[in-house]
């Protein structure tokens, strides 16, 4: 899939969004290596810890479904600044993917390219657990 395809597979999801508390929708479209893509978009809950961003919604979809190689992801918002993954999809996405390419796209369509190992330079992993060096 190209670029601009996975834009706007990742735009797409806006529309989707569930977002009655924070009315900040979000979508994101993540590209597995062998080029399966999975999108996902936030879903609020008025208990608000149990909602789930839309980087977590899509990489779960392609969890379940078997994928864990995961080469880039977008992320929309209609923000005038760039819709950057919070801390808790920085960590979930360490786990599977630590080098993997995050494209952050704002309200115009205009993308910031980054490493999720710049997102997250001192991300914990297993290696910090006992027995799993």
């Amino acid at each position: 899939m190209s670029l601009d395809e996975l834009k706007a597979a990742a735009v797409a999801m806006l529309d989707r969004a569930y977002c009655p508390y924070s009315h900040f929708p979000v979508g994101a479209a993540v590209e597995c290596t062998d080029g399966t893509v999975f999108t996902g978009c936030n879903i609020e809950n008025a208990v608000y810890p149990v909602g789930t961003c839309a980087e977590r919604t899509a990489m779960g979809k392609a969890i379940s479904e078997g994928h864990r190689d995961f080469v880039r992801i977008v992320i929309a918002g209609r923000s005038e600044d760039y819709c950057y993954p919070c801390g808790m999809c920085r960590q979930f996405m360490k786990e599977f993917a630590p080098e993997m390419q995050v494209i952050c796209l704002n309200g115009k369509g205009e993308a910031k390219e980054l490493t999720l190992r710049e997102l997250l330079p001192y991300g914990f992993d297993s290696t910090f657990l006992p027995g799993e060096q």
